[in-house]
């Protein structure tokens, strides 16, 4: 059973740093792309970062430069470091992740991790 657990958000200052793990179980990450996303109050979730398999990342504007994802898969996990935060940043951070030699088109997702960035 594919199971993705999400950790490490909390309440961070404005230009403070948090680190978000994703710990995968059930399946061989290597084989996976994978990505955060996140959702903010009334508002549709959005993707953040993804890694794809061969190594690939990717970050929407709003976070390059600030956000790196990073992928250990002999650990199986899936890391979102975030430094300088905004209170923009604020919003329930999802991991998910797609087999990338799969036709079925699944995506599996995590139950998400709140990220608050407030003063």
């Amino acid at each position: 059973q594919v199971q993705f657990v999400e950790s490490g958000g909390g309440l961070v200052q404005p230009g403070g740093s948090l680190t978000l793990s994703c710990a995968a179980s059930g399946i061989t990450l290597s084989f996976w792309n994978m990505a955060w996303y996140r959702q903010a109050p009334g508002k549709q979730r959005e993707l953040v970062a993804s890694t794809i398999v061969g190594g690939t990342t990717n970050y929407v504007d709003s976070v390059k430069g600030r956000f790196t994802i990073s992928r250990d898969n002999a650990k199986s996990t899936v890391n979102l470091q975030m430094n300088n935060l905004k209170p923009e940043d604020t919003a329930v951070y999802y991991c998910s992740g797609l087999n990338a030699y799969s036709s079925s088109g699944r995506i599996s997702w995590g139950q998400g991790t709140q990220v608050t960035v407030s003063s």
